[in-house]
Protein backbone atom coordinates (compact mmCIF):
# COMPACT_ATOMS: atom_id res chain seq x y z
CA UNK A 1 0.00 0.00 0.00
CA UNK A 2 1.04 3.60 -0.61
CA UNK A 3 1.32 4.70 3.02
CA UNK A 4 2.06 8.30 2.10
CA UNK A 5 -1.07 8.40 -0.06
CA UNK A 6 -3.08 6.89 2.78
CA UNK A 7 -1.96 9.54 5.27
CA UNK A 8 -2.35 12.44 2.84
CA UNK A 9 -5.81 11.37 1.69
CA UNK A 10 -4.96 10.58 -1.93
CA UNK A 11 -5.33 6.79 -1.78
CA UNK A 12 -8.30 5.15 -3.51
CA UNK A 13 -7.53 1.46 -2.98
CA UNK A 14 -6.89 1.16 0.77
CA UNK A 15 -9.35 -1.74 0.93
CA UNK A 16 -6.98 -3.88 -1.16
CA UNK A 17 -4.49 -3.80 1.72
CA UNK A 18 -6.57 -3.34 4.88
CA UNK A 19 -9.22 -5.81 6.00
CA UNK A 20 -9.19 -9.61 5.75
CA UNK A 21 -7.81 -11.05 2.52
CA UNK A 22 -8.16 -14.66 1.49
CA UNK A 23 -4.88 -16.25 0.34
CA UNK A 24 -4.08 -19.73 -0.96
CA UNK A 25 -2.83 -20.76 2.47
CA UNK A 26 -5.06 -18.82 4.86
CA UNK A 27 -6.16 -15.26 5.52
CA UNK A 28 -4.12 -12.14 6.22
CA UNK A 29 -5.69 -9.55 8.53
CA UNK A 30 -4.64 -5.89 8.62
CA UNK A 31 -6.03 -2.89 10.47
CA UNK A 32 -5.05 0.73 11.09
CA UNK A 33 -5.03 1.74 14.77
CA UNK A 34 -2.03 3.96 15.58
CA UNK A 35 -2.94 4.62 19.24
CA UNK A 36 -3.64 0.98 20.20
CA UNK A 37 -1.23 -0.61 22.65
CA UNK A 38 -2.06 -4.11 21.39
CA UNK A 39 -4.52 -5.76 19.01
CA UNK A 40 -5.61 -9.37 18.83
CA UNK A 41 -7.70 -10.96 16.10
CA UNK A 42 -10.27 -13.44 17.40
CA UNK A 43 -12.41 -15.76 15.32
CA UNK A 44 -14.20 -19.01 14.69
CA UNK A 45 -11.16 -20.94 13.50
CA UNK A 46 -9.80 -21.39 17.06
CA UNK A 47 -12.89 -20.88 19.23
CA UNK A 48 -12.27 -17.12 19.57
CA UNK A 49 -8.89 -17.41 21.25
CA UNK A 50 -6.78 -14.26 21.01
CA UNK A 51 -4.04 -14.15 18.38
CA UNK A 52 -1.88 -11.07 18.84
CA UNK A 53 -1.22 -9.06 15.69
CA UNK A 54 2.16 -7.67 14.68
CA UNK A 55 2.91 -3.98 14.37
CA UNK A 56 4.05 -2.85 10.92
CA UNK A 57 5.01 0.46 9.33
CA UNK A 58 5.91 2.60 12.34
CA UNK A 59 3.52 0.68 14.54
CA UNK A 60 0.40 2.37 13.17
CA UNK A 61 -0.77 -0.74 11.34
CA UNK A 62 -1.31 -4.26 12.69
CA UNK A 63 -1.05 -7.44 10.66
CA UNK A 64 -1.37 -11.19 11.14
CA UNK A 65 -1.57 -14.13 8.76
CA UNK A 66 -3.75 -16.99 10.02
CA UNK A 67 -3.40 -20.24 8.10
CA UNK A 68 -6.43 -21.86 9.79
CA UNK A 69 -8.85 -19.07 8.81
CA UNK A 70 -11.00 -19.36 5.70
CA UNK A 71 -13.79 -17.60 3.82
CA UNK A 72 -17.15 -17.58 5.59
CA UNK A 73 -15.75 -17.51 9.14
CA UNK A 74 -16.47 -14.79 11.69
CA UNK A 75 -13.81 -12.57 13.26
CA UNK A 76 -13.32 -9.42 15.37
CA UNK A 77 -10.45 -7.20 16.44
CA UNK A 78 -9.86 -6.94 20.16
CA UNK A 79 -8.25 -3.54 20.61
CA UNK A 80 -6.31 -2.62 23.72
CA UNK A 81 -6.00 1.09 24.38
CA UNK A 82 -4.30 3.23 26.96
CA UNK A 83 -5.58 3.03 30.52
CA UNK A 84 -6.68 -0.58 30.25
CA UNK A 85 -9.47 0.06 27.73
CA UNK A 86 -10.36 -3.08 25.75
CA UNK A 87 -13.06 -3.05 23.05
CA UNK A 88 -14.06 -5.68 20.49
CA UNK A 89 -14.57 -4.10 17.07
CA UNK A 90 -15.78 -5.18 13.68
CA UNK A 91 -13.32 -4.58 10.88
CA UNK A 92 -13.69 -1.07 9.35
CA UNK A 93 -12.61 -2.57 6.01
CA UNK A 94 -14.43 -5.88 6.49
CA UNK A 95 -16.18 -7.26 3.40
CA UNK A 96 -19.01 -8.86 5.36
CA UNK A 97 -20.77 -8.68 8.73
CA UNK A 98 -23.13 -10.68 10.89
CA UNK A 99 -26.82 -9.89 11.05
CA UNK A 100 -27.72 -7.41 13.76
CA UNK A 101 -27.61 -7.36 16.77
CA UNK A 102 -24.38 -9.40 16.35
CA UNK A 103 -21.44 -7.50 14.94
CA UNK A 104 -18.60 -9.82 13.99
CA UNK A 105 -17.06 -9.32 10.58
CA UNK A 106 -17.16 -12.16 8.02
CA UNK A 107 -14.23 -13.27 5.90
CA UNK A 108 -15.22 -12.96 2.24
CA UNK A 109 -13.28 -13.82 -0.90
CA UNK A 110 -13.44 -10.61 -2.92
CA UNK A 111 -12.63 -12.39 -6.18
CA UNK A 112 -14.94 -15.40 -5.96
CA UNK A 113 -17.80 -14.02 -8.09
CA UNK A 114 -17.47 -13.70 -11.87
CA UNK A 115 -19.62 -11.02 -13.55
CA UNK A 116 -21.25 -11.42 -16.96
CA UNK A 117 -22.22 -7.80 -17.64
CA UNK A 118 -19.54 -6.75 -20.13
CA UNK A 119 -22.11 -5.58 -22.69
CA UNK A 120 -23.81 -3.31 -20.14
CA UNK A 121 -20.54 -1.78 -18.95
CA UNK A 122 -19.43 -1.04 -22.52
CA UNK A 123 -22.66 0.82 -23.29
CA UNK A 124 -23.12 2.51 -19.89
CA UNK A 125 -23.23 6.34 -19.80
CA UNK A 126 -23.96 9.02 -17.21
CA UNK A 127 -27.34 9.56 -18.97
CA UNK A 128 -26.83 13.33 -19.42
CA UNK A 129 -28.48 13.26 -22.86
CA UNK A 130 -30.66 10.23 -22.25
CA UNK A 131 -33.67 9.37 -20.08
CA UNK A 132 -32.85 8.57 -16.46
CA UNK A 133 -35.93 7.26 -14.66
CA UNK A 134 -34.97 6.12 -11.16
CA UNK A 135 -37.05 3.89 -8.91
CA UNK A 136 -35.81 4.61 -5.39
CA UNK A 137 -36.35 1.70 -3.05
CA UNK A 138 -35.65 0.10 0.30
CA UNK A 139 -34.92 -3.57 -0.33
CA UNK A 140 -36.45 -4.80 2.92
CA UNK A 141 -39.88 -3.23 2.53
CA UNK A 142 -40.67 -3.38 -1.17
CA UNK A 143 -42.33 -6.78 -0.92
CA UNK A 144 -42.74 -9.05 2.09
CA UNK A 145 -41.35 -12.58 2.10
CA UNK A 146 -43.80 -14.63 4.15
CA UNK A 147 -41.25 -17.43 4.58
CA UNK A 148 -38.66 -15.22 6.31
CA UNK A 149 -39.07 -14.23 9.98
CA UNK A 150 -38.08 -10.65 9.14
CA UNK A 151 -40.08 -10.56 5.93
CA UNK A 152 -36.97 -10.11 3.76
CA UNK A 153 -36.19 -11.56 0.37
CA UNK A 154 -32.58 -12.40 -0.40
CA UNK A 155 -30.77 -10.46 -3.11
CA UNK A 156 -31.16 -13.23 -5.68
CA UNK A 157 -34.88 -13.65 -4.96
CA UNK A 158 -35.38 -9.89 -5.21
CA UNK A 159 -33.71 -9.78 -8.60
CA UNK A 160 -36.08 -12.39 -9.99
CA UNK A 161 -39.24 -10.49 -8.98
CA UNK A 162 -37.96 -6.91 -9.18
CA UNK A 163 -36.42 -6.89 -12.67
CA UNK A 164 -39.64 -7.87 -14.53
CA UNK A 165 -41.50 -5.23 -12.52
CA UNK A 166 -39.02 -2.48 -13.40
CA UNK A 167 -39.04 -3.36 -17.10
CA UNK A 168 -42.84 -3.47 -17.21
CA UNK A 169 -43.16 -0.18 -15.33
CA UNK A 170 -40.56 1.70 -17.36
CA UNK A 171 -37.78 2.38 -14.83
CA UNK A 172 -34.25 2.06 -16.18
CA UNK A 173 -32.32 2.65 -12.92
CA UNK A 174 -32.91 1.85 -9.30
CA UNK A 175 -31.50 3.76 -6.37
CA UNK A 176 -31.05 1.66 -3.25
CA UNK A 177 -31.22 3.16 0.21
CA UNK A 178 -27.86 2.39 1.88
CA UNK A 179 -26.97 -1.28 1.45
CA UNK A 180 -23.81 -1.18 3.60
CA UNK A 181 -24.16 -2.84 7.00
CA UNK A 182 -26.04 -0.96 9.72
CA UNK A 183 -27.20 -2.00 13.19
CA UNK A 184 -30.68 -0.44 13.30
CA UNK A 185 -33.46 -1.17 10.83
CA UNK A 186 -35.00 2.18 11.79
CA UNK A 187 -31.99 4.08 10.42
CA UNK A 188 -32.76 2.79 6.88
CA UNK A 189 -29.01 2.31 6.49
CA UNK A 190 -28.00 5.93 7.07
CA UNK A 191 -26.02 5.12 10.23
CA UNK A 192 -23.37 2.62 9.28
CA UNK A 193 -20.96 0.31 11.03
CA UNK A 194 -19.76 -1.71 8.02
CA UNK A 195 -18.97 0.58 5.10
CA UNK A 196 -17.46 -2.23 3.02
CA UNK A 197 -19.98 -4.94 3.93
CA UNK A 198 -23.24 -5.41 1.99
CA UNK A 199 -25.88 -5.90 4.65
CA UNK A 200 -26.40 -9.53 5.59
CA UNK A 201 -30.14 -8.88 5.89
CA UNK A 202 -30.50 -9.96 2.27
CA UNK A 203 -27.57 -12.33 1.79
CA UNK A 204 -23.83 -12.37 1.15
CA UNK A 205 -21.37 -10.36 -0.90
CA UNK A 206 -21.72 -12.73 -3.84
CA UNK A 207 -25.52 -12.64 -3.56
CA UNK A 208 -25.42 -8.86 -3.91
CA UNK A 209 -23.02 -9.06 -6.85
CA UNK A 210 -25.37 -11.53 -8.52
CA UNK A 211 -28.28 -9.11 -7.97
CA UNK A 212 -26.34 -6.33 -9.69
CA UNK A 213 -25.21 -8.65 -12.49
CA UNK A 214 -28.78 -9.75 -13.24
CA UNK A 215 -29.97 -6.14 -13.29
CA UNK A 216 -27.23 -5.19 -15.76
CA UNK A 217 -28.03 -8.10 -18.03
CA UNK A 218 -31.59 -6.78 -18.17
CA UNK A 219 -30.69 -3.14 -18.85
CA UNK A 220 -31.19 -1.86 -15.29
CA UNK A 221 -28.58 0.39 -13.66
CA UNK A 222 -27.85 0.50 -9.93
CA UNK A 223 -27.25 3.67 -7.92
CA UNK A 224 -26.17 3.22 -4.30
CA UNK A 225 -26.88 5.68 -1.52
CA UNK A 226 -23.58 6.60 0.13
CA UNK A 227 -23.19 8.21 3.56
CA UNK A 228 -19.99 10.31 3.68
CA UNK A 229 -20.96 12.66 6.52
CA UNK A 230 -21.55 10.60 9.65
CA UNK A 231 -21.46 7.07 11.11
CA UNK A 232 -23.19 5.04 13.83
CA UNK A 233 -22.43 5.57 17.53
CA UNK A 234 -22.11 1.85 18.31
CA UNK A 235 -18.93 1.16 20.26
CA UNK A 236 -17.92 -1.79 18.08
CA UNK A 237 -17.83 0.36 14.93
CA UNK A 238 -15.67 3.33 13.97
CA UNK A 239 -16.27 5.26 17.17
CA UNK A 240 -12.96 5.79 19.05
CA UNK A 241 -11.65 2.85 17.09
CA UNK A 242 -8.15 2.76 18.61
CA UNK A 243 -9.16 4.47 21.84
CA UNK A 244 -8.79 7.92 20.31
CA UNK A 245 -10.82 10.07 17.91
CA UNK A 246 -9.43 8.33 14.84
CA UNK A 247 -12.33 8.88 12.42
CA UNK A 248 -14.25 11.60 14.24
CA UNK A 249 -13.72 15.09 15.67
CA UNK A 250 -12.51 15.32 19.28
CA UNK A 251 -15.10 17.94 20.24
CA UNK A 252 -18.88 17.26 20.30
CA UNK A 253 -19.72 20.72 18.91
CA UNK A 254 -18.62 19.49 15.50
CA UNK A 255 -18.34 15.79 16.28
CA UNK A 256 -21.99 15.06 17.00
CA UNK A 257 -24.47 15.21 14.14
CA UNK A 258 -28.10 16.33 14.12
CA UNK A 259 -29.12 12.69 13.55
CA UNK A 260 -27.62 11.38 16.80
CA UNK A 261 -24.61 9.98 14.97
CA UNK A 262 -20.93 10.97 14.75
CA UNK A 263 -19.44 13.20 12.06
CA UNK A 264 -16.40 12.15 10.07
CA UNK A 265 -13.35 14.41 10.40
CA UNK A 266 -12.72 15.02 6.72
CA UNK A 267 -9.56 17.00 7.41
CA UNK A 268 -7.73 13.76 8.22
CA UNK A 269 -6.09 12.05 5.28
CA UNK A 270 -6.80 8.62 6.74
CA UNK A 271 -10.55 9.42 6.77
CA UNK A 272 -10.45 10.66 3.19
CA UNK A 273 -8.65 7.52 2.06
CA UNK A 274 -11.23 5.39 3.91
CA UNK A 275 -14.24 7.08 2.27
CA UNK A 276 -12.95 7.49 -1.27
CA UNK A 277 -11.57 3.95 -1.27
CA UNK A 278 -15.05 2.85 -0.22
CA UNK A 279 -16.64 4.51 -3.24
CA UNK A 280 -14.02 2.96 -5.51
CA UNK A 281 -14.67 -0.42 -3.88
CA UNK A 282 -18.36 -0.36 -4.81
CA UNK A 283 -17.67 0.88 -8.33
CA UNK A 284 -14.82 -1.50 -9.12
CA UNK A 285 -15.67 -4.67 -7.21
CA UNK A 286 -19.48 -4.57 -7.52
CA UNK A 287 -19.89 -2.74 -10.86
CA UNK A 288 -22.18 -0.16 -9.25
CA UNK A 289 -23.36 2.43 -11.80
CA UNK A 290 -23.80 5.45 -9.59
CA UNK A 291 -23.34 6.96 -6.17
CA UNK A 292 -25.87 9.26 -4.55
CA UNK A 293 -24.11 11.12 -1.73
CA UNK A 294 -26.28 11.84 1.26
CA UNK A 295 -26.49 15.19 3.11
CA UNK A 296 -23.80 17.00 1.13
CA UNK A 297 -24.95 20.31 2.63
CA UNK A 298 -23.53 19.06 5.94
CA UNK A 299 -20.13 18.74 4.29
CA UNK A 300 -20.25 22.05 2.46
CA UNK A 301 -21.12 24.00 5.62
CA UNK A 302 -20.09 23.17 9.17
CA UNK A 303 -22.97 21.14 10.65
CA UNK A 304 -24.97 22.07 7.56
CA UNK A 305 -25.35 25.63 8.86
CA UNK A 306 -24.41 28.37 6.39
CA UNK A 307 -23.90 30.77 9.30
CA UNK A 308 -21.03 28.60 10.54
CA UNK A 309 -19.20 29.03 7.26
CA UNK A 310 -17.87 26.77 4.52
CA UNK A 311 -16.00 23.64 5.59
CA UNK A 312 -13.20 24.19 3.10
CA UNK A 313 -11.44 20.94 3.94
CA UNK A 314 -14.54 18.85 3.23
CA UNK A 315 -15.33 20.82 0.07
CA UNK A 316 -11.83 20.23 -1.28
CA UNK A 317 -12.11 16.55 -0.37
CA UNK A 318 -15.35 16.21 -2.37
CA UNK A 319 -13.84 17.99 -5.34
CA UNK A 320 -10.69 15.86 -5.48
CA UNK A 321 -12.56 12.63 -4.81
CA UNK A 322 -15.13 13.25 -7.54
CA UNK A 323 -12.43 14.26 -10.01
CA UNK A 324 -10.55 10.99 -9.52
CA UNK A 325 -13.71 8.87 -9.58
CA UNK A 326 -14.82 10.40 -12.88
CA UNK A 327 -11.36 9.98 -14.38
CA UNK A 328 -11.38 6.28 -13.53
CA UNK A 329 -15.10 5.66 -14.19
CA UNK A 330 -16.38 8.38 -16.55
CA UNK A 331 -19.66 6.57 -17.21
CA UNK A 332 -20.81 6.33 -13.59
CA UNK A 333 -23.28 8.79 -12.07
CA UNK A 334 -22.36 10.99 -9.11
CA UNK A 335 -25.40 12.70 -7.56
CA UNK A 336 -25.52 15.12 -4.63
CA UNK A 337 -28.36 15.48 -2.18
CA UNK A 338 -27.76 19.16 -1.49
CA UNK A 339 -30.36 21.67 -0.34
CA UNK A 340 -28.02 24.69 -0.36
CA UNK A 341 -27.39 27.35 -3.00
CA UNK A 342 -23.65 26.66 -2.94
CA UNK A 343 -22.46 27.30 -6.52
CA UNK A 344 -21.07 24.91 -9.12
CA UNK A 345 -22.05 21.63 -7.51
CA UNK A 346 -22.32 19.98 -10.94
CA UNK A 347 -19.53 21.92 -12.59
CA UNK A 348 -16.55 19.67 -13.43
CA UNK A 349 -13.95 19.52 -10.67
CA UNK A 350 -11.14 20.50 -13.06
CA UNK A 351 -13.06 23.74 -13.69
CA UNK A 352 -13.40 24.51 -9.98
CA UNK A 353 -16.76 22.86 -9.34
CA UNK A 354 -17.57 19.98 -7.00
CA UNK A 355 -17.67 17.53 -9.88
CA UNK A 356 -21.09 15.92 -9.42
CA UNK A 357 -23.11 14.88 -12.47
CA UNK A 358 -26.42 15.79 -10.86
CA UNK A 359 -27.81 17.74 -7.95
CA UNK A 360 -31.16 16.93 -6.37
CA UNK A 361 -33.52 19.84 -7.03
CA UNK A 362 -34.91 20.24 -3.52
CA UNK A 363 -36.31 23.68 -4.37
CA UNK A 364 -38.40 22.28 -7.22
CA UNK A 365 -39.63 19.48 -4.97
CA UNK A 366 -40.65 21.76 -2.10
CA UNK A 367 -42.31 24.36 -4.33
CA UNK A 368 -44.20 21.78 -6.37
CA UNK A 369 -45.56 19.84 -3.40
CA UNK A 370 -46.48 23.04 -1.58
CA UNK A 371 -48.35 24.27 -4.65
CA UNK A 372 -50.41 21.09 -4.95
CA UNK A 373 -51.36 21.21 -1.28
CA UNK A 374 -53.13 24.50 -1.92
CA UNK A 375 -56.69 24.97 -3.07
CA UNK A 376 -57.29 26.06 -6.69
CA UNK A 377 -58.11 29.55 -5.43
CA UNK A 378 -54.83 29.76 -3.51
CA UNK A 379 -52.89 28.51 -6.52
CA UNK A 380 -53.67 31.71 -8.42
CA UNK A 381 -51.64 33.82 -6.00
CA UNK A 382 -48.95 31.12 -5.83
CA UNK A 383 -48.84 30.65 -9.60
CA UNK A 384 -45.14 31.35 -9.94
CA UNK A 385 -44.08 28.64 -7.52
CA UNK A 386 -44.18 26.47 -10.64
CA UNK A 387 -42.32 28.88 -12.91
CA UNK A 388 -39.56 29.73 -10.43
CA UNK A 389 -37.60 26.52 -10.99
CA UNK A 390 -36.78 27.59 -14.55
CA UNK A 391 -35.33 30.87 -13.25
CA UNK A 392 -32.39 29.01 -11.72
CA UNK A 393 -32.56 25.65 -13.49
CA UNK A 394 -29.69 26.04 -15.95
CA UNK A 395 -27.24 26.86 -13.17
CA UNK A 396 -26.80 23.15 -12.35
CA UNK A 397 -27.60 19.71 -13.77
CA UNK A 398 -30.71 18.86 -11.80
CA UNK A 399 -32.46 15.65 -10.87
CA UNK A 400 -36.14 15.94 -9.82
CA UNK A 401 -36.73 13.83 -6.69
CA UNK A 402 -39.91 12.64 -5.01
CA UNK A 403 -37.96 10.53 -2.55
CA UNK A 404 -38.43 8.54 0.65
CA UNK A 405 -37.91 11.71 2.71
CA UNK A 406 -41.19 13.12 1.38
CA UNK A 407 -43.38 10.21 2.54
CA UNK A 408 -42.36 9.77 6.20
CA UNK A 409 -42.41 11.45 9.61
CA UNK A 410 -45.90 12.92 9.39
CA UNK A 411 -45.31 14.58 6.00
CA UNK A 412 -48.02 12.42 4.32
CA UNK A 413 -47.53 10.52 1.07
CA UNK A 414 -47.35 12.23 -2.31
CA UNK A 415 -50.97 11.26 -3.04
CA UNK A 416 -52.16 12.52 0.33
CA UNK A 417 -50.48 15.87 -0.24
CA UNK A 418 -52.79 16.67 -3.13
CA UNK A 419 -55.54 19.15 -2.22
CA UNK A 420 -59.08 17.99 -1.58
CA UNK A 421 -60.90 14.79 -0.78
CA UNK A 422 -60.01 11.28 -1.90
CA UNK A 423 -61.61 11.51 -5.35
CA UNK A 424 -60.18 14.97 -6.06
CA UNK A 425 -56.62 13.89 -5.35
CA UNK A 426 -56.21 11.53 -8.30
CA UNK A 427 -56.65 13.89 -11.27
CA UNK A 428 -54.30 16.34 -9.55
CA UNK A 429 -51.79 13.58 -8.91
CA UNK A 430 -51.83 12.58 -12.58
CA UNK A 431 -51.41 16.19 -13.69
CA UNK A 432 -48.60 16.78 -11.20
CA UNK A 433 -46.64 13.76 -12.43
CA UNK A 434 -47.09 14.85 -16.04
CA UNK A 435 -45.66 18.22 -15.05
CA UNK A 436 -42.71 16.46 -13.37
CA UNK A 437 -41.94 14.23 -16.36
CA UNK A 438 -42.13 17.09 -18.87
CA UNK A 439 -40.01 19.42 -16.74
CA UNK A 440 -36.30 19.39 -17.64
CA UNK A 441 -34.19 17.19 -15.38
CA UNK A 442 -33.79 13.53 -14.59
CA UNK A 443 -36.50 11.73 -12.58
CA UNK A 444 -36.63 9.88 -9.27
CA UNK A 445 -39.72 8.36 -7.69
CA UNK A 446 -39.86 6.40 -4.43
CA UNK A 447 -41.48 2.98 -4.32
CA UNK A 448 -45.19 3.06 -3.52
CA UNK A 449 -45.71 6.41 -5.20
CA UNK A 450 -46.72 4.57 -8.37
CA UNK A 451 -49.59 2.98 -6.40
CA UNK A 452 -50.80 6.35 -5.09
CA UNK A 453 -50.03 4.95 -1.65
CA UNK A 454 -51.94 6.62 1.18
CA UNK A 455 -49.97 5.22 4.12
CA UNK A 456 -46.61 6.71 4.98
CA UNK A 457 -43.64 4.49 4.32
CA UNK A 458 -42.73 2.13 7.17
CA UNK A 459 -39.51 0.13 6.83
CA UNK A 460 -41.18 -2.77 8.68
CA UNK A 461 -44.06 -3.20 6.19
CA UNK A 462 -44.25 -3.98 2.51
CA UNK A 463 -45.90 -1.59 0.08
CA UNK A 464 -49.69 -1.66 -0.01
CA UNK A 465 -50.02 -3.82 -3.10
CA UNK A 466 -53.63 -4.55 -2.17
CA UNK A 467 -54.42 -1.04 -3.43
CA UNK A 468 -54.27 -2.46 -6.93
CA UNK A 469 -57.56 -4.20 -6.20
CA UNK A 470 -59.21 -0.77 -6.20
CA UNK A 471 -59.97 0.68 -9.66
CA UNK A 472 -58.83 4.23 -8.89
CA UNK A 473 -55.43 3.00 -7.70
CA UNK A 474 -54.98 0.40 -10.43
CA UNK A 475 -55.94 3.09 -12.93
CA UNK A 476 -53.28 5.42 -11.56
CA UNK A 477 -50.76 2.56 -11.59
CA UNK A 478 -51.48 2.01 -15.28
CA UNK A 479 -51.23 5.75 -15.92
CA UNK A 480 -47.75 5.88 -14.32
CA UNK A 481 -46.64 2.88 -16.36
CA UNK A 482 -47.67 4.65 -19.55
CA UNK A 483 -46.07 7.93 -18.50
CA UNK A 484 -42.77 6.22 -17.69
CA UNK A 485 -42.62 4.64 -21.11
CA UNK A 486 -43.51 7.91 -22.85
CA UNK A 487 -40.58 9.48 -21.02
CA UNK A 488 -38.19 6.66 -21.98
CA UNK A 489 -39.24 6.59 -25.62
CA UNK A 490 -39.33 10.30 -26.55
CA UNK A 491 -36.00 12.08 -26.86
CA UNK A 492 -37.55 15.54 -26.56
CA UNK A 493 -38.15 14.83 -22.86
CA UNK A 494 -34.51 14.12 -22.01
CA UNK A 495 -32.00 14.74 -24.78
CA UNK A 496 -31.55 18.46 -24.06
CA UNK A 497 -32.27 18.49 -20.35
CA UNK A 498 -29.35 20.82 -19.64
CA UNK A 499 -29.39 22.98 -22.76
CA UNK A 500 -31.55 26.06 -22.99
CA UNK A 501 -32.53 25.17 -26.54
CA UNK A 502 -34.37 22.15 -25.12
CA UNK A 503 -37.00 24.18 -23.26
CA UNK A 504 -39.24 27.12 -24.09
CA UNK A 505 -42.15 28.65 -22.22
CA UNK A 506 -45.22 29.01 -24.42
CA UNK A 507 -47.38 30.54 -21.70
CA UNK A 508 -46.46 31.23 -18.09
CA UNK A 509 -48.70 34.20 -17.32
CA UNK A 510 -52.14 32.67 -16.85
CA UNK A 511 -52.26 33.46 -13.14
CA UNK A 512 -56.05 33.64 -12.98
CA UNK A 513 -56.53 30.38 -14.84
CA UNK A 514 -53.57 28.35 -13.41
CA UNK A 515 -52.68 27.26 -16.95
CA UNK A 516 -49.08 26.63 -17.99
CA UNK A 517 -47.59 25.57 -21.31
CA UNK A 518 -44.07 24.88 -22.51
CA UNK A 519 -42.25 23.07 -25.27
CA UNK A 520 -39.51 20.42 -25.01
CA UNK A 521 -37.23 19.75 -27.96
CA UNK A 522 -34.75 17.09 -28.97
CA UNK A 523 -31.50 17.90 -30.76
CA UNK A 524 -31.93 19.95 -33.94
CA UNK A 525 -35.66 20.09 -33.29
CA UNK A 526 -36.16 16.55 -34.62
CA UNK A 527 -38.89 15.99 -32.03
CA UNK A 528 -40.99 18.67 -30.36
CA UNK A 529 -43.42 18.04 -27.51
CA UNK A 530 -45.82 20.67 -26.21
CA UNK A 531 -46.95 20.18 -22.61
CA UNK A 532 -50.09 22.00 -21.41
CA UNK A 533 -51.41 22.02 -17.83
CA UNK A 534 -54.58 23.25 -16.16
CA UNK A 535 -54.10 23.11 -12.41
CA UNK A 536 -57.42 24.78 -11.64
CA UNK A 537 -60.83 23.18 -11.01
CA UNK A 538 -62.35 25.02 -13.99
CA UNK A 539 -62.82 23.76 -17.54
CA UNK A 540 -61.52 25.78 -20.49
CA UNK A 541 -62.68 25.42 -24.06
CA UNK A 542 -60.62 26.72 -26.97
CA UNK A 543 -57.74 27.98 -24.91
CA UNK A 544 -55.38 29.73 -27.38
CA UNK A 545 -51.85 28.40 -27.55
CA UNK A 546 -49.11 30.01 -29.64
CA UNK A 547 -47.13 27.42 -31.64
CA UNK A 548 -44.10 28.20 -33.74
CA UNK A 549 -43.42 26.40 -37.02
CA UNK A 550 -45.95 23.63 -36.88
CA UNK A 551 -49.03 22.48 -38.77
CA UNK A 552 -50.83 20.45 -36.14
CA UNK A 553 -50.65 19.03 -32.61
CA UNK A 554 -51.12 15.27 -32.19
CA UNK A 555 -51.91 14.17 -28.67
CA UNK A 556 -49.27 11.87 -27.21
CA UNK A 557 -50.46 11.42 -23.61
CA UNK A 558 -52.97 12.96 -21.23
CA UNK A 559 -53.96 12.91 -17.58
CA UNK A 560 -57.46 11.68 -18.41
CA UNK A 561 -56.36 9.10 -20.99
CA UNK A 562 -59.24 10.13 -23.20
CA UNK A 563 -59.71 9.87 -26.96
CA UNK A 564 -57.08 10.61 -29.59
CA UNK A 565 -56.87 14.22 -30.64
CA UNK A 566 -55.37 16.30 -33.44
CA UNK A 567 -55.49 20.08 -33.42
CA UNK A 568 -54.75 22.24 -36.41
CA UNK A 569 -52.26 25.07 -36.03
CA UNK A 570 -53.55 28.13 -37.87
CA UNK A 571 -51.44 31.26 -38.18
CA UNK A 572 -49.21 30.03 -35.38
CA UNK A 573 -52.07 29.34 -32.99
CA UNK A 574 -53.97 26.27 -31.81
CA UNK A 575 -57.06 26.01 -29.64
CA UNK A 576 -56.83 23.50 -26.78
CA UNK A 577 -59.63 22.14 -24.59
CA UNK A 578 -58.71 21.52 -20.95
CA UNK A 579 -60.67 19.72 -18.27
CA UNK A 580 -60.23 20.55 -14.56
CA UNK A 581 -56.79 19.43 -13.31
CA UNK A 582 -55.79 18.44 -16.82
CA UNK A 583 -52.43 17.80 -18.47
CA UNK A 584 -51.62 16.95 -22.07
CA UNK A 585 -48.56 16.21 -24.18
CA UNK A 586 -48.74 16.93 -27.91
CA UNK A 587 -46.30 16.05 -30.67
CA UNK A 588 -45.78 19.02 -32.99
CA UNK A 589 -46.08 17.96 -36.62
Amino acid sequence: MDYYGFYTGTLFDAYEYLGAHVKEDGVIFRTFAPAASKIAVIGEWNNWEEMEMNRVYNGAFFELEVKEAKAGQLYKYKIYGNGGRVVEHCDPYGYGMELRPQFASVIRDLNAYEFHDEKWLRKRTDRKNEPLNIYEMHLGSWRNNKEDENGWYHYSELADILIPYLKEMGYNYIELLPVAEHPSDNSWGYQLTGYYAPTSRYGTMDDYKSFIDKCHQNGIGIIMDFVPVHFAVDAYGLREYDGTYLYEFPHPDVGNSEWGSINFNHSRGEVRSFLQSNIMYWLKEYHIDGIRMDAISNMIYWQGDKNRGVNNGAVEFIRKMNKTVKEKFPSVILAAEDSTSFPDVTKPAEEGGLGFDYKWDMGWMNDTLDYFKKSPAERRENYHKLTFSMMYYFGENYLMPLSHDEVVHGKATIAQKMYGDYEQKFPQLRAMYMYMYAHPGKKLNFMGNELAQLREWDEKREQDWLLLDYPVHSGFYGFMKGLNHVYLEHKALSEQDFEQSGFEWLDCHQEDKCIYAFERKSREGKERIVAVFNFSDAEYQDFPLEIREGNKLVKLYSAYQDEEEEIEVTSGRSMVNLKPFDAKYYIVK
